[in-house]
């Protein structure tokens, strides 16, 4: 990814029009994130050579594709902006047989977009998964819970049972969990009660109900 910033975009203004790109859902992805993690957001930007003005234009279009009454059907939709999927996975879920489509997200080495499709094609959950092969995060106490540090099934599996909650907004997730805190030589000590916010299945921040 270059540093440096596209030929027509100033710090005030988009890019000139083109094609919806990859660059471009990426900032879709980021306009989100920026709701919790304005600094982590910034230099994502920065790293993709990108303005704010960039990252509103292209959720205004992204947006705009969502609800044309003519639109592409949902993974229609994903493959015209992002290409052909990188693998195409079966998973079952129950006693239903489904597809998973992924695509690599360059901000994120180490994660996948997936697109899971039920049996009869229709786009049930889009969400940043850990690529296959790629280690996940050590997962042990509330420390270990940072921004961008893990998707919902990595936090989900390291601090069972997690209980899903409804989100705050669409692309938003919630698990409610206990874990432990971190002690003094970073060793897990006393367990607590803790809400996880996602937002396109990457951890964005932790809250702590009362009682």
């Amino acid at each position: 990814m270059s540093a440096s910033s596209p030929a027509g975009s100033g710090p005030g203004s988009p890019r000139p029009p083109g094609p919806f790109t990859p660059l471009d859902f990426q900032l879709v992805l980021l306009r989100r994130m920026a709701d919790h993690n304005p600094d982590l957001v910034e230099d994502a930007r920065h790293a993709l050579g990108t303005s704010i003005a960039d990252m509103r234009e292209a959720n205004r279009r992204w947006q705009a594709m969502l609800h044309a009454r003519k639109g592409r059907a949902a993974v229609s939709r994903y493959r015209s902006v992002l290409g052909a999927p990188e693998a195409t996975i079966p998973r079952k879920i129950g006693d239903l047989q489904c597809e998973a489509l992924l695509w690599p997200v360059p901000l994120w080495p180490d994660l996948r977009f997936e697109v899971l499709l039920g049996p009869n094609a229709a786009v049930w959950n889009e969400w940043l998964i850990r690529a296959p092969g790629a280690p996940g995060p050590e997962l042990r106490t509330l420390a270990d819970l940072t921004p961008w540090s893990c998707t919902v099934d990595e936090a989900a599996r390291a601090f069972a049972p997690a209980r899903p909650m409804e989100g705050t907004a669409p692309t938003r997730w919630r698990l409610a969990f206990t874990a432990p805190e971190a002690g003094p030589g970073g060793e897990p000590g006393e367990r607590r009660r803790c809400v996880a916010e996602f937002t396109w299945g990457l951890l964005q921040r932790l809250s702590f109900p009362e009682g």
